[in-house]
């Protein structure tokens, strides 16, 4: 089971690096690295077994951030509606994006980084991804709202960027009146 001491934090150069693919049909050991991602998100969303283990609640949750450098994502949040998405996926890419945008009007946080960065980070208000789950079917979602910026977040740590290089460094509370606030 993974713990927050298996997920590494900002500053570890696996962070900053872009991951590779995965080798499709995934290997037994890839499959395992991404079941132990979603549990550790579903565990942390369980009060119980939160407190027990330690767990800091997260919503996704990314390989590079247990310091593995390879394209794996897994996701579990509810969009406002109460809707479920929970995806565990290999290779996971954005094939389309709307021009409007949108921001958390909390902010962003991460596994990764223990103190709270304050500022807006400006993402796509729609997305399509597109990627293979556990067994290599391909999965095709699309997705606004929080889930949007869940999965927007995931991608950019295969990519070796964190949510805070999107915050405007000299305004960090800038949006114009065209972006649409998320509240979470």
């Amino acid at each position: 089971m993974l713990t927050m001491e298996d997920i590494i934090r900002d500053g570890h150069p696996c962070l900053r690096e872009v991951a590779k693919e995965v080798n499709i049909p995934a290997s037994e050991e890839d499959k395992k690295i991404l079941k132990s991602m979603m549990d550790y998100l579903i565990n942390s969303q369980d009060p119980e077994l939160a407190e027990k283990y330690n767990l800091r609640g997260g919503v996704g949750l990314a390989a590079p951030q247990i310091n593995i450098s390879k394209r794996m994502i897994a996701v579990h949040v509810k969009d406002l509606d109460g809707s479920q998405y929970s995806y565990a996926l290999l290779n996971p890419k954005i094939i389309s994006h709307s021009v409007e945008k949108s921001y958390l009007t909390t902010g962003e946080g991460c596994l990764s980084v223990d103190e709270s960065i304050p500022g807006f980070v400006v993402r796509y208000a729609r997305i399509t991804v597109k990627g293979l789950d556990i067994d290599g079917n391909v999965i095709k979602i699309r997705l606004k709202g929080l889930p949007a910026i869940v999965f927007q977040h995931e991608i950019d740590h295969l990519n070796g960027i964190m949510f805070y290089d999107h915050i405007n460094e000299s305004d960090p509370f800038a949006i114009t009146e065209d972006i649409i606030p998320i509240e979470r």
